[in-house]
């Protein structure tokens, strides 16, 4: 470990003295953990290379685990010859009758990557609908995969469109039958030395009726998936793995031993460790009702191929936030890919998930055209009573020839000058980029739907006329008059990654205020216990273990 008076880790001194406290509780070499877990941050940021990292930790590594299945190019090797070589003698050590037997089987056999078809650089080549031991394998880098990747799910998270209600918490707990205090998703309103709470900074409603947020300054925080992730870089089993097919960072349970590591190199402070039995059973998690019909178990799987990565951690284990893989993958249905049970959950639509590689899919949209993406959000909300723009079929349904723009609005339930303004202006700035076929497109089928309504109110009602642009304060009507307006009722925020400096590549990227190097949490709007939630696991277990990010600096 650093002999420098300055922290290494990101959330500062107080988090690294409780992760170092956390580490020398564990079986495992603590300084080990605390000095990969500096050198896997350097690695992030280009100060060391891969190839030095594992070099330098390979033999104290394998002193420590008696494996080291970690991307070395001998690790890599020795698993390709081991996945040729042992495979069905492997078959018929896993029962699948309990969490425990199939995990322990695994750390008896102590060769990681290769028991469970790993290919090259410790990463699983397909999702749990294909049999990787099958395929042999991979035969290329992981490098090269993740820059041939087509799908790389991911998140845009609008912090002035959340309004603390903590229903994304409430629905990840729900989805994956996690225990009390174990928040993969979390929601903390927070200040720092710019930012105060509600009044303390002027800081009040600056929108129209777009914002639905609170007075608070707000920080989601579901796990970031990174491109390059350092808990993964330290994981001796290759628990800790990226998925090749959509860059998911997940954690296969069954090879998890629970060392901690990663915990200590994740810059975010998302990681869990499952400290006693669930309070869930095995057979009762949600999607595992049917044991008799494999279709539809939607969760945590124990056929051999697959690897268990979805839904609550057995005991011993650590956990975080998965995106839902389960959605991804298709088992709970075609409707669900490209989309996470949090993103459905939130009231406002403050997360908007998808392939974030796919310029036309939601959180992409909402990265490179916040202003005209938030408009289409708040226009288009679920929430019935935020359900502001009339389709065609209504307009047509309302308006007849001869309408002036006042008789026409008023026909209109719900609509006003504002809002018919707001829908013009996103049809003069739309570029009619087409949503396509993928998942989660909806940002630009909602553009479409807009643009469509706008169309249909000018049949009756020349909205290009000098009267009519200067009702809806349009200017001449350029894409120029039509950007302002939009940031009149939206603002005009500003776009930004977490811990951008440690170069770990995150895959969620948030809009609003950024949280300053001082910020801490407060109490939000709404308090985890009126939610049934808790802040911090170790309520639940009377200070045993140390809960996520809560009371220490952003």
């Amino acid at each position: 470990m650093s002999t420098d008076d300055e922290s290494f880790h990101p959330l500062g001194d107080e988090w690294e003295d409780e992760l170092e406290t956390m580490l020398d509780d564990t079986e495992y070499d603590s300084d080990l953990g605390m000095e990969m877990a500096q050198d896997a941050m350097r690695v992030t940021k280009g100060e060391l290379s891969e190839a030095e990292f594992h070099e330098r930790y390979h033999e104290d590594v394998m002193e420590e685990f008696g494996e080291d299945e970690r991307p070395t190019k001998e690790a890599y090797e020795a698993a390709q010859e081991e996945a040729s070589g042992t495979v069905s003698n492997m078959l018929g050590a896993f029962d699948g009758d309990g969490d425990e037997t199939r995990r322990e089987t695994m750390k008896k056999m102590g060769v990681g990557a290769a028991a469970v078809g790993l290919g090259a650089f410790g990463t699983a080549s397909d999702g749990p609908e294909e049999n990787i031991a099958a395929e042999g394998g991979h035969n290329e880098p992981r490098q090269e995969t993740t820059e041939e990747r087509d799908t790389q799910w991911g998140m845009t998270i609008d912090l002035e469109r959340c309004d603390g209600c903590l229903t994304c918490m409430t629905a990840c707990t729900q989805e994956n039958d996690l225990d009390e205090g174990v928040n993969w998703m979390y929601v903390m309103a927070w200040e720092d030395e710019l930012h105060g709470g509600p009044g303390e900074d002027g800081n009040t409603d600056v929108y129209t009726d777009f914002n639905m947020g609170s007075d608070f300054n707000m920080l989601v925080r579901p796990c970031q998936h990174c491109t390059d992730a350092p808990c993964e870089k330290v994981c001796p089993t290759t628990a800790r793995h990226t998925r090749d097919k959509d860059g998911l960072v997940l954690t296969d349970y069954d090879v998890c031993i629970g060392c901690r590591y990663c915990q200590v190199a994740c810059p975010y402070g998302v990681n869990y460790f499952q400290w006693d039995e669930p309070s869930v059973d095995y057979e009762d998690i949600d999607g595992n009702e049917d044991p008799e019909n494999p279709d539809q178990i939607t969760h945590a799987e124990y056929e051999y191929g697959e690897r268990w990565v979805d839904s609550r951690a057995p005991r011993g284990v650590m956990s975080k936030c998965t995106m839902c893989p389960s959605m991804q993958d298709g088992k709970q249905g075609e409707e669900k890919v490209g989309t996470s049970a949090c993103e459905t959950a939130c009231p406002p639509g403050a997360i908007q998930f998808g392939n974030v590689k796919d310029e036309r899919s939601d959180p992409s949209q909402h990265r490179e055209h916040p202003v005209k993406s938030r408009a289409i959000v708040h226009l288009t909300n679920s929430i019935e009573s935020t359900k502001t723009a009339p389709s065609p079929d209504q307009i047509n349904s309302a308006l007849s020839d001869g309408d002036d723009l006042e008789t026409a609005i008023e026909a209109l339930d719900g609509l006003t000058e504002s809002i018919l303004a707001i829908m013009k202006s996103i049809e003069i700035v739309s570029e009619g980029t087409e949503p396509g076929d993928e998942e989660n497109n909806s940002i630009l089928r909602n553009e479409q739907e807009i643009v469509a309504s706008v169309e249909a109110f000018e049949q009756y009602v020349d909205l290009e006329s000098e009267a009519a642009l200067e009702a809806l304060e349009l200017g001449e009507g350029s894409e120029q008059d039509a950007q302002f307006r939009l940031e009149q009722y939206t603002g005009d925020p500003s776009s930004f990654q977490l811990l951008e400096d440690i170069g770990t590549n995150p895959n969620v990227t948030y809009l609003g205020q950024e949280p300053g190097p001082e910020a801490h949490q407060v109490e939000g709007p709404t308090k985890y216990e009126d939610v049934d939630l808790l802040d911090e696991r170790q309520e639940a277990l009377d200070n045993e273990t140390v809960g996520g990010i809560d009371g220490v600096s952003l």
